[in-house]
């Protein structure tokens, strides 16, 4: 498969060679290139739109590395509200109900019900958050060639980033609905580091019931909520990527989880408090955690997939910084964040 990056080179090379045809031409190459990238601007647009007001439900398949995980979710508009159920169908069962930005997490084996906000808004197959103006700034946007997916007619768009500091992606949306149907993020050599896609869905009026709890008979189960709040953490200074802005900055609690065959009493967990600052450029998302640094850690680096983190001391803190862009991106930031003086 020819990658998208050699491609634009030898184009860039062609059009040097080429410059005096292009100008006989009055300029129709440098129009069309235009009018294709508009016209992958609007599939995106409408792509942004088609997850969140319309009805579907679907499996899809999450890789990441040499991880894979299968999921089910049902979406559907209620009037002006979004109402969805995500279901974790590998590994120890998982549910999550939404309703707009209420989020329940079922955990049947400790009988719990987590209510949380959510903090991002990427959860496919809604994972634009920025217009695609503002995109177009950080990507070359561009169209791809129409393919099958779970199914049904796809046109893929592809974004190439224009710096080093993010990734590419490849989306592929329903020709019928705008539907994004796959997604798959790709590193500086165009190949893929993650992908997600539907294996089936059905896009359509679905059944309100279906977006209900599995779990009826929740009586006993413990109800937890998540302890955050809004706070200002405007003495820290965080440099991010160019067009990455500040979402979210909270402060929440943060359970850890006791080893296996810990004594009964340390087997239950322990909360610590963590501030966190969010930063997003609409497709990709940066986490900075702060917290008193008092643990004994191992400062370094790990990736998985997409995911890169970063974890250091600074003074009395501990900090760790998280995101799915390239390493470089998250050592930038990293070696940003500074402490203002009081």
């Amino acid at each position: 498969m020819q990658r998208t990056g050699h491609l634009l080179g030898l184009i860039s090379l062609l059009s040097v060679f080429l410059a005096p045809s292009a100008q006989a031409a009055d300029g129709a190459p440098a129009v069309a290139d235009e009018a294709a990238a508009s016209s992958a601007q609007a599939q995106l647009k409408k792509l942004q739109s088609a997850a969140q007001r319309l009805s579907y439900s679907g499996t899809f398949v999450y890789q990441q590395a040499n991880q894979m995980r299968t999921s089910r979710i049902t979406h559907v508009l209620a009037g002006k509200n979004e109402l969805e159920k995500l279901e974790v169908l590998d590994g120890k069962p998982r549910e999550y109900l939404r309703n707009n930005d209420d989020v329940a997490c079922y955990i049947p084996e400790a009988k719990t019900v987590l209510i949380e906000k959510r903090v991002t808004r990427d959860v496919f197959p809604a994972i634009l958050g920025a217009s695609p103006e503002d995109l177009a700034n950080h990507y070359n946007v561009s169209m791809g060639p129409e393919e099958r997916v779970a199914g049904r007619d796809c046109q893929a768009i592809v974004l190439e980033p224009r710096d080093k500091l993010r990734y590419g992606y490849r989306f592929w949306a329903d020709k019928q609905t705008g539907l994004l149907l796959r997604a798959q993020t790709l590193d500086g050599r165009g190949e893929v580091v993650e992908q997600i896609s539907f294996t089936q869905v059905e896009i359509g009026p679905i059944d309100r019931a279906r977006v209900r709890p599995s779990y009826a008979d929740t009586h006993g189960w413990r109800v937890e909520r998540a302890a955050m709040s809004q706070v200002d953490l405007s003495a820290w200074n965080v440099t991010p990527p160019s067009g990455f802005r500040k979402i979210q900055e909270v402060r929440r609690l943060i359970s850890d989880t006791p080893p296996s065959g810990a004594a009964p009493a340390q087997s239950k967990p322990s909360e610590r408090e963590v501030s966190q600052i969010v930063f997003s450029d609409g497709l990709a998302a940066i986490s900075v955690f702060i917290e008193p640094g008092s643990q004994n850690r191992n400062e370094g680096a790990v990736q998985q997939g997409a995911m890169n983190i970063v974890g250091r001391r600074q003074g009395d803190y501990w900090l760790t910084v998280v995101g799915e862009v390239p390493a470089a991106a998250i050592r930038q930031v990293s070696n940003s964040i500074e402490l203002k003086s009081k």
